[in-house]
């Protein structure tokens, strides 16, 4: 995809209701006050690096300097078997840290997650992901 294509479907995520049970959806995965997508992937970790920088670098410029949220931390809590809200607990396997918009009463995360991540099938390449919830960041 392109990063036209990358903000079509965000866009579109952000426009959607959720959904009110969890489960697959037509552009990925939701459930009730969350959307949640992996717009690209790969084992080329240079190409998906370069479509996150494009697509932060465009949502910056439409929506504001984001946020950055180290997942670090949440990802040991989530370790230690505290209960974390989806979208953040599954974001918790996957990127270090994202990308943050508040924007029209939900969140827009972005992130890149390594084959190291749960969101990787074989441990290797990357993953390009996003996800919009009105749930605020644990």
């Amino acid at each position: 995809m392109t990063t036209a294509q990358h903000l079509a479907v965000i866009e579109l995520l952000r426009a959607a209701a959720f959904p009110a049970v969890r489960g697959p959806t037509a552009l990925g995965a939701g459930g009730p006050g969350f959307h949640l997508v992996e717009l690209a992937g790969g084992a080329d970790p240079e190409q998906c690096g370069a479509e996150h920088t494009a697509l932060v670098d465009l949502l910056a410029v439409r929506l504001g300097e984001p946020d950055v949220l180290s997942l670090w931390s949440l990802q040991a809590r989530v370790t230690g078997g505290e209960e974390i809200p989806e979208p953040w607990r599954e974001l918790s396997g996957g990127p270090r840290w994202l990308h943050l918009w508040w924007t029209g009463g939900r969140w827009l995360a972005v992130g890149l997650a390594d084959g190291a991540a749960r969101w990787g099938t074989d441990g290797a390449g990357c993953r390009l992901i996003a996800a919009v919830t009105e749930t605020d960041p644990p």
